[in-house]
């Protein structure tokens, strides 16, 4: 086998998680891929995401979230500068976001 390579890894990685379709295999991968904090914090980033967009203040969020402003900054900060991934995946699927459970 070849010397593991970041980018090499990356790429499938992402090739991976786009060909998967449903929301239950995608589950069940990260499941196996994370650990519990690590999907608590991927979920709450997203929703930090999502309240940024609709205008909740910096305070709201963290009281809603829990998250570190520290965090919360980075997120806004990539809202403002980053891929436009929040902003692309977020938009394009804001029902099912929305659909969640959430309070927000």
């Amino acid at each position: 086998m070849e010397k593991f390579e970041n980018e090499r890894a990356h790429k499938d990685l992402y090739e991976l998680f786009a060909k998967i379709t449903s929301p239950e295999d995608f589950e069940k991968l990260l499941v196996d891929l994370c650990t519990f904090n690590e999907l608590d914090q991927l979920s709450q980033r997203l929703l930090c995401a999502k309240l940024l967009l609709k205008g909740y203040t910096y305070n709201k969020i963290i009281e809603i979230t829990d998250i570190s402003s520290a965090t919360l900054s980075r997120v806004s900060r990539c809202l403002q500068h980053g891929s436009g991934g929040y902003r692309q995946i977020l938009s394009a699927y804001e029902e099912g976001v929305q659909g969640g459970g959430d309070e927000a």
